[in-house]
């Protein structure tokens, strides 16, 4: 049976590689299922409307409408997958509203996949919003992002014992050079035809594993 992935990708706090990841992932996606659909819901943060505009839109949660009207691009099973970037000050509003309408559970009635992808840190916010994740969403949809610029290899026991997905910390040349709004990583991988490149082989593996997560939605 074919399977409507929804990935959140969230933090609760800023300057994580949120955005960076929700990039990496709708670029990946695009190239890989041809369609993808991005809602940015950290606005208040580096945009991922101002990097992917044309794959993007935004989405508030501030009202009731603005839920309703989001949660029902969601629960959708249309073979189109979905990336949400959720910004840190949207984090605790976002979970809660998903856990009064029971939106794990009738995703999974209609054939939706909720993935979140939670942004790793050490501080005691991190280790309590990753508790409420887990009460929500089975330990086969929720994996910790070691992102090696913010945990530096140092990953809290809690966070440790689930699904992990690492990225590797990039030097700050070229960590420059990829937050350029126009930059593309799917785009750089076409025009590049030296695969030794440290940027090569940091998006090829990262794409990797964003295929690995893809494949296990045929086990779930």
């Amino acid at each position: 049976m074919s399977r409507t992935p929804v990935y959140i990708v969230c933090s609760t706090r800023p300057q994580v590689g949120k955005t960076l990841m929700a990039r990496l992932l709708t670029e990946f996606l695009k190239l890989q299922r041809g369609d993808v659909v991005a809602f940015d819901v950290s606005l208040k943060e580096p945009s991922l409307l101002d990097f992917l505009p044309r794959l993007t839109e935004t989405a508030d949660i501030n009202d009731t409408f603005g839920k309703m009207a989001l949660m029902d691009r969601l629960i959708v099973h249309d073979e189109t997958a979905k990336v949400i970037d959720l910004g840190y000050h949207a984090f605790d509003e976002f979970f809660r509203m998903t856990a009064e309408i029971g939106f794990a559970k009738e995703a999974a009635r209609r054939g939706v996949v909720p993935i979140v992808l939670f942004m790793g840190d050490s501080d005691r916010a991190s280790l309590r919003a990753y508790e409420t994740l887990q009460q929500q969403y089975p330990q086969r949809a929720l994996y910790v992002v070691d992102n090696e610029q913010v945990l530096r290899g140092e990953i809290p026991p809690a966070l440790g014992r689930g699904k992990m997905l690492h990225i590797a910390a990039l030097p700050p040349f070229l960590k420059t050079y990829i937050d350029r709004l126009n930059f593309s990583f799917t785009g750089y991988l076409r025009s590049e035809h030296d695969s030794s490149t440290e940027l090569h082989q940091w998006i090829r593996k990262n794409y990797f594993a964003f295929r690995e997560i893809e494949l296990g939605l045929l086990l779930m």
